[in-house]
This record gives C-alpha cells, structure tokens and sequence, in this order.
C-alpha cells in the first residue's frame, strides 16, 4: 500500500520535556525513546547527538520509526553555517528550530542577519525556522511583524506563549490578535504551551478547562489552515509538544530545590498531542 503523499501532521515530543518528568524517572535513554513512541507521538525534537552517541539514536529513531528535529542557538550567520554544516554531516534530520540569540538586534541589521541564514538553510537543503522566543531575535510581536513584512521568505517555528507571557496578554485586545494572525501567515512549525499571561507555562487541566487554551487552539488551528493552504504534497507540519521542567514548570518548595511540580507534565504532553491532532482533522472537513 503506497503512503498518501498529501501534507500531513507529525506531533513530536521535546526531548528536553523529557527532563526531569517524573513518569520517566528511572528510565534510560532507549526506554525513554520507546515511551515516546508507544505514547504515539510522531518524533522528537531534540539536539545533534555526540559523535559518540550518533549511532546509538539512528538506532532508536529508525527502530521507533520517530521522526527528528534539532535545536540551534546561532549569534551570527557563521554560527548558523556551521550547525547547518553539522547537521548535514549527521544526516536525517527534518528542520532545525533557530533561537536567534540577538535579543538587541532590530531593523536593517536583523533583516539581514535573517535573510542570511535563510539563504544559508536554503543552500545546505535543512530548513530552519526562526522560533518565536524570549530574548531572541524574534523578542516582541512588532519586531517580528516587521521581519515579515521585510522578508517574503521567512519561515517561523510559533510559540505564542512567549508573546502572551511578556505582553501580559490576559485578554486578547483587537490589536493583539491582528499581531498574532500576521504572525501566523508564516506557521512552518509550532511548540507547543500554554501561558496566562503571568506564568509561560500552565497546567490547562487535564480535559482542557483552563479559558487561555481556546485562545491557542484558535491560533493553532488558523497556523494550520495558513501553513495548509501553501502546502505542497510530501510536505510535513511539524507540531511540537514542548512543556518544559522547572523553571518553566511550576513548582512548590521553591527554597527546597525546586522539587515538586503542581502539574503531570506527560499527561499534559500526551493532552496536546491530542490536541493537535484533532485541531488537523477539522481544519481538514
């Protein structure tokens, strides 16, 4: 039976959500692999392994049959030439998700900084997309439209958490939204949080309850439709589960190192994999 080539979804799982989850506990790397992949979980988004471990994860991701994203941290367009570079070298990988780390770098100089390293991704045959990030490149809704509107071939990795988090954003102004749907003309991958506007990362309990998550199941699904439209076939969505630990988790006993989290943070993952899935299957109706 041949595989549909029609543009589909692939929900994967951050390997950094992996840390320090408590369903995990005990684990080693290969079971952990294994979990991800029996939860039902597409891939992983992770980093370029250790030339020592490179075999090691070609054997898990192949053996699961998981799909692999990776992380880049670039300063400079030399930075992101040699991770792209790096990245070739080790093979297989689906795209690279770029945090810029220029927080202070705005207009003429951003546009360009960006606009080489698209060119750079383009060259090297790896997509990169810029995440939309704290203390990045990407800092604020403004800038970022203002790169968009530079910048015909800008590709992002959405994280609007980020966004609610530092605009406050505990209701969605008129202005907010307009911000954020120009932001999603250029959906290319999603992570996926939820923020309240005070906090980057809350428990949406465990059916959904929390009012925040139909404000991102909004923007999730217009992503969707947006990144649906231009869509080639072969083409693949990547959506990933990303609920970070501590800091980013929410804990008690804070003075006591941080050790115990209010929230089942695999639970939650597993309720956004879902998520995404049935946010895919209606924007296809």
């Amino acid at each position: 039976m041949k595989e549909s080539l029609d543009p589909k979804l692939d929900v994967q799982m951050s390997w950094w959500g992996m840390s320090g989850l408590a369903a995990a506990k005990g684990r080693s790397v290969e079971e952990q692999v294994e979990m991800i992949a029996e939860a039902g979980f597409d891939g992983i988004n992770g980093f370029i392994p250790a030339p020592q471990d490179e075999e090691k994860w070609r054997r898990l991701l192949e053996s699961c049959d998981l799909s692999f994203s990776v992380n880049a941290y670039p300063k400079t367009a030399q930075d992101m030439d040699q991770f792209l570079a790096r990245a070739k070298e080790y093979g297989g990988i689906q795209h690279i998700n770029a945090q810029v780390l220029t927080p202070f770098l705005i207009n003429e100089p951003a546009v360009q900084l960006l606009s080489s390293m698209d060119a750079l991704s383009r060259h090297a045959g790896i997509p990169v997309f810029i995440e939309t990030h704290r203390g990045t490149i990407t800092q604020d809704l403004l800038r970022t439209v203002d790169y968009i509107m530079a910048l015909q071939s800008l590709r992002l990795t959405i994280d609007l958490s980020h966004y609610v988090v530092a605009g406050e954003l505990h209701t969605i102004s008129d202005d907010a939204e307009q911000l954020i749907q120009t932001v999603l003309t250029r959906s290319a991958a999603f992570h996926a949080r939820v923020s309240n506007g005070e906090q980057v990362q809350i428990d949406v309990g465990s059916n959904g309850e929390h009012p925040m998550l139909q404000h991102f199941e909004r923007w999730w699904s217009s992503g969707m439709k947006n990144w649906r439209s231009k869509a080639q076939a072969g083409d693949v969505l990547p959506f990933v589960v990303e609920l970070g630990p501590p800091s980013y988790a929410i804990t008690t006993d804070e003075y006591a190192g941080r050790n115990y989290e209010i929230s089942d943070r695999w639970e939650q993952s597993k309720f956004f994999m879902r998520t995404a899935r049935r946010l895919w299957s209606e924007i296809g109706k």
